[in-house]
């Protein structure tokens, strides 16, 4: 068999791959882009966000028609959630019936969630739910963080005086954070929660001021907000 036959029979076999090449490099398109053809031929409503890059596929709503009013809303709610994560391409689906929304981010599988609040935390995590062993280990940091702050609050050592905060602040009361940040008078400026825990330190007990990255100071902090917790935020209020 000469050469010139073989490179013709070569050219021959290229030109037989090449719509098995299209072919496989078409199944390769994400499944967001598929579903959004779909959606298309279904006729179901597709909602863009003013990005371009989020996109909410209604189902059970036509190209055209307006969408009942609680189905509208889950959807508007559902864009401003979706909108504040710029850089990401994010593909929502609403079925006919039920309530819950399946995303897929840039392009990766979809996740279900059950309602627009889950969606940050889904998105944060890499498209996946946080796991039940992961929710406990926060729960036991933050829980650690508090008690220390609660032992430190109730507990002379931050003062060289003998006074401790719960003293003036029983159950830390009147501490009020969810009113920072806010003018206080003793500084003659706005300050931070912080900055008025140090000045407590500093004055009422005579002790030394605590840096702002000092793990007593975010302890203390911490037990002081969660005394408050379920506190309407009002900074700047007296």
């Amino acid at each position: 068999m000469g050469i010139p036959y073989k490179i013709f029979l070569c050219f021959c076999l290229c030109l037989a791959t090449l719509p098995y090449a299209a072919k496989a490099e078409d199944s390769s398109v994400d499944n967001a882009s598929n579903d959004l053809r779909q959606s298309r031929e279904k006729a179901v409503q597709v909602v863009t966000a003013c990005d371009g890059r989020k996109k909410v596929i209604v189902e059970g709503c036509q190209e055209g028609e307006a969408m009942p009013e609680q189905k509208a809303r889950k959807v508007a709610e559902l864009l401003m959630t979706l909108m504040e994560f710029c850089e990401d391409e994010i593909i929502a689906k609403l079925p006919k019936t039920g309530m819950f929304i399946q995303l897929s981010v840039n392009g990766m599988p979809y996740v279900t969630v059950g309602d627009t609040e889950e969606i940050p935390l889904i998105l944060v995590h890499g498209g996946k739910a946080h796991t039940e062993r992961e929710k406990k280990i926060w729960a036991a940091e933050m829980n650690r963080m508090i008690t220390e702050g609660y032992a430190l609050f109730h507990s002379p050592g931050l003062g060289k005086n003998g006074i401790s905060c719960d003293m003036c602040h029983p159950d830390a009361s009147n501490t009020h954070p969810e009113t920072y940040p806010k003018y206080q008078t003793q500084m003659n400026k706005a300050v931070l929660l912080r900055d008025m825990i140090n000045w407590c330190i500093e004055n009422p007990m005579e002790g030394d001021k605590l840096a702002e990255d000092d793990q007593k100071m975010k302890a203390v902090e911490a037990y002081i907000i969660s005394a408050r917790a379920g506190k309407k935020l009002e900074p700047g209020k007296h």
